[in-house]
C-alpha cells in the first residue's frame, strides 16, 4: 500500500512540475511574443504623420459596413487573416468631410476596387458625400488597374478618372440570376412542401420552380430599376454625360476577366466616361508633376497620408453630456446566438438594448436596422427588448439601412418613428416554408422506417411522407406566424389589419413606395434619425453613443499593435458563385430541423 501511495506521491509531483514547467513556457512564449509586437510597433508603426502637402488616399480594403463587429475567436481570426476588414460607414463619411475644408490636403486620391459595401444605399450614399467633396473645389483624383460597377460609381465622383491601359473597366449593373432546382429535386427524388405565406413571398420558391415567378419579377424590377437609375443618374452626372450613355455602356461593353478590357477602355475614354489610360509608372510621374516629390521616401514617388493615418488627425467628439442617444445596430441575417459578420445575432443585440436602457444616461435609442430578416424567434428577441426600453419611457427611433426586411420590418415595429434611405429595401411582409421530405428517396435505396411512438407523429421526420394531418399543421403554423407578422405591423403603424394585409403579402418595396403606403415615416439617414431621437427627448446637448462588440484590454491592444504594423485581416472580395450541389448539400443538412422564417432572400440586390 506504502508503495503505491509513494508510487501517487511521486506522480503527483512529477505532474505539478510539468504543470509549472508548461505554464512558465507558456507565458514565456506570450511575453515574448508581445514585446516583439510592441518593439516592432514602437520602431516601425506608423507615427502621427503631418498631412501637410500631402494627398490624401482614400483606398478602403475591405466591406463598408454600419457597425464593425469581431467574432468570439477574433485575436486568432486577425492572425490568420479570415474574416474580412471592416470599414465603419460613419468612419468613413467622416474623414470625407473633414478633407473638403483642409487646406494642408491639396488633392484626394481615390480607388474603391478593392471595396465591397453592405448594399447599394450605403454604396450611393458614399458617392453622394464624394460628390460634396469634388463639387467644394477639392480636387479628387481616381486611379485604377480595374473598375466594376460600384467601385465606378466611386470614380465617376472624382474630377479625373484614369485607368491602367490594360485594366478592366466594366459597368454591369443590379441583379443577377438565381438557380431554379425543382427539376433537380425530382431527379434526386426530394419532395418540396411549400408553406410560404404571402403570393410574393419568393424567398423559398427557387427549391419549388423551374424560374421566376411574376410576382418576384415584378417586385424585383420595382426595386432595381429605381437603384440603377439613382446609381446612372450619380454617374452621368459626375462625368458630364447623359444616363443613356452610361446604360449603353453597361448593355454593350460588359467585362468579366477583370483585365485586358481594351475595348472598353477604349471605348470608355472615347466617350468621357474616363479621362484616359496611363500606367502605373506614368500615374506616379504625373502625381509627382502636380504635387511634388516626397523627399522623405526611399524610392521616387509622391508625398501622401493613408487613410488610416490622417482619421489619426480628425478631433474626435468628447462630449461630455450626461445625455445619451444610444445607437444600436442590427446588421445582417437575424439570428440567434452572437453577432458576427453578415449575422445580427440576437443574443448580443438584446444585451447591446439591454444595456442602453439600464444605463440612466441613455435618453433615446436609434435602432439601426440593416437586415434581410431571418429566424421568428430571433426577431422576437430584439423586439421584446426593445419594447422593454419603451416600458421605461425611452423613444425607439428607428433608421432603416440598405435592408429592412421581413424580419427587419419585425424588429422595427416598437418604434415611435421611422426613417429610411431613398432606396431602402423594405416591407416582404410574409412567412418563408419550405420543407423538403425524402420519402421517395428512401423508397429508391430500399430504406424503411417502423417504430413504436405514443403520438401520432411523435416518430415522424423530413425522411418520411407528409400526411394530410400534418400538411394542416404545417400550413396553419405558417399562417399563425403570418397572422401574428400582421397584426404587429398594423398596430405599430396604426392601421387596420385588412389594410396591412393588403399590402404585405410578402411583398419588398422600395422606401420611397413604402413611405406612401405608410410602412415608414419619413425619407432620411441614421443623422435625421440621430436628431429626431434628440429633439424628442427635448435634448439640447446630447452625446452619441455606438454599441458594439467590447473588446477585451487584451484583444484592443492586439488590435491596435496588429494594426500599426497595417497587417490586412481579410481578402476584400466576396465568393459569390456557389454551385448547385453547394446549395443542395446545405439543403440536406437543414432539413432535420425545418423551420418557418422572415427572411427575404430576394430583396438583397447583387452588384459588382
Amino acid at each position: 500500500m506504502s508503495k503505491v501511495k509513494s508510487i501517487f506521491s511521486w506522480l503527483g509531483r512529477f505532474l505539478e512540475k510539468a504543470r509549472m514547467i508548461m505554464l512558465n513556457l507558456a507565458t514565456a512564449f506570450f511575453l515574448i511574443f508581445f514585446a516583439i509586437i510592441i518593439i516592432g510597433g514602437l520602431t516601425s508603426g506608423p507615427e502621427v504623420k503631418d498631412p501637410s502637402g500631402g494627398v490624401l488616399l482614400i483606398n478602403p480594403e475591405g466591406i463598408v459596413v454600419d457597425q464593425e463587429v469581431f467574432n468570439s475567436n477574433f485575436p486568432f481570426e486577425i492572425t490568420t487573416g479570415s474574416p474580412m476588414d471592416q470599414i465603419q460607414t460613419r468612419d468613413l463619411i467622416k474623414i470625407i468631410r473633414a478633407s473638403v475644408d483642409d487646406k494642408d490636403i491639396p488633392a484626394v486620391f481615390i480607388d474603391f476596387s478593392s471595396t465591397n459595401f453592405a448594399g447599394p444605399t450605403t454604396a450611393i450614399n458614399i458617392a453622394k458625400e464624394l460628390k460634396v467633396l469634388r463639387e467644394s473645389g477639392k480636387r479628387v483624383i481616381a486611379f485604377s488597374d480595374r473598375l466594376s460597377t460600384s467601385s465606378y460609381l466611386m470614380a465617376s465622383q472624382a474630377s479625373e478618372i484614369w485607368v491602367h491601359p490594360v485594366g478592366s473597366l466594366s459597368v454591369r449593373g443590379l441583379g443577377g440570376m438565381r438557380n431554379y432546382n425543382k427539376e433537380l429535386f425530382e431527379n434526386l427524388k426530394i419532395n418540396i412542401h411549400n408553406y410560404s405565406q404571402g403570393d410574393f413571398k419568393s424567398a423559398t420558391e427557387t427549391s419549388w420552380r423551374s424560374s421566376m415567378s411574376e410576382n418576384d419579377r415584378i417586385q424585383r424590377e420595382a426595386l432595381l430599376f429605381p437603384i440603377w437609375d439613382e446609381m446612372k443618374a450619380l454617374m452621368a452626372e459626375g462625368r458630364g454625360i447623359e444616363a443613356s450613355d452610361i446604360q449603353a455602356f453597361a448593355d454593350d461593353y460588359v467585362g468579366f476577366f477583370g483585365e485586358a478590357a481594351i475595348g472598353n477602355i477604349a471605348y470608355a475614354k472615347a466617350n468621357n466616361i474616363i479621362d484616359g489610360t496611363k500606367s502605373f509608372p506614368e500615374f506616379r510621374r504625373y502625381m509627382i508633376e502636380n504635387f511634388g516629390r516626397d523627399e522623405k521616401a526611399k524610392s521616387e514617388t509622391y508625398k501622401t497620408i493613408s487613410l488610416k493615418e490622417y482619421a489619426k488627425q480628425i478631433k474626435k467628439n468628447l462630449s461630455s453630456s450626461s445625455n445619451h442617444v444610444a445607437v444600436i445596430t442590427a446588421e445582417g441575417a437575424i439570428m440567434e446566438g452572437e453577432i458576427s459578420q453578415g449575422v445580427a445575432g440576437a443574443t448580443d443585440v438584446v444585451e447591446q438594448i439591454r444595456s442602453a436602457h439600464e444605463n440612466k444616461n441613455t435618453k433615446a435609442i436609434v435602432f439601426r436596422v440593416n437586415s434581410p430578416g431571418g429566424s421568428i424567434i430571433a426577431s422576437e428577441m430584439m423586439r421584446d427588448e426593445l419594447l422593454a426600453a419603451k416600458n421605461k419611457g425611452i423613444n425607439v427611433i428607428v433608421s432603416m439601412g440598405d435592408y429592412a426586411a421581413s424580419g427587419g420590418v419585425y424588429i422595427s415595429t416598437p418604434a415611435d418613428y421611422i426613417f429610411a434611405e431613398p432606396t431602402t429595401i423594405t416591407g416582404s411582409i410574409g412567412v418563408a416554408i419550405a420543407l423538403p421530405t425524402l420519402e421517395n428517396a428512401m423508397d429508391y435505396i430500399g430504406v424503411n422506417f417502423d417504430g413504436v411512438v405514443t403520438s401520432k407523429h411523435g416518430g415522424w421526420d423530413p425522411t418520411q411522407a407528409i400526411d394530410d394531418d400534418l400538411d394542416k399543421i404545417f400550413a396553419s403554423w405558417g399562417a399563425a406566424a403570418y397572422d401574428r407578422f400582421i397584426n404587429i405591423v398594423a398596430e405599430s403603424r396604426s392601421q387596420s389589419y385588412e389594410d396591412i394585409k393588403e399590402i404585405a403579402g410578402g411583398r419588398v418595396w422600395i422606401a420611397t413606395s413604402a413611405k406612401e403606403k405608410g410602412l415608414v415615416d419619413e425619407i432620411g439617414g441614421i443623422e435625421n434619425a440621430i436628431t429626431y431621437a434628440a429633439n424628442l427627448a427635448g435634448l439640447e446637448d446630447y452625446k452619441v453613443e455606438y454599441y458594439g462588440e467590447e473588446l477585451s484590454p487584451k484583444e484592443m491592444l492586439l488590435r491596435e499593435l496588429i494594426e500599426n504594423f497595417d497587417v490586412s485581416v481579410g481578402e476584400p472580395r466576396v465568393l459569390q458563385a456557389i454551385s448547385d450541389l453547394t446549395k443542395l448539400y446545405e439543403t440536406l443538412m437543414g432539413i432535420q430541423e425545418p423551420k418557418a422564417l422572415l427572411t427575404c432572400k430576394n430583396c438583397l440586390v447583387d452588384f459588382d
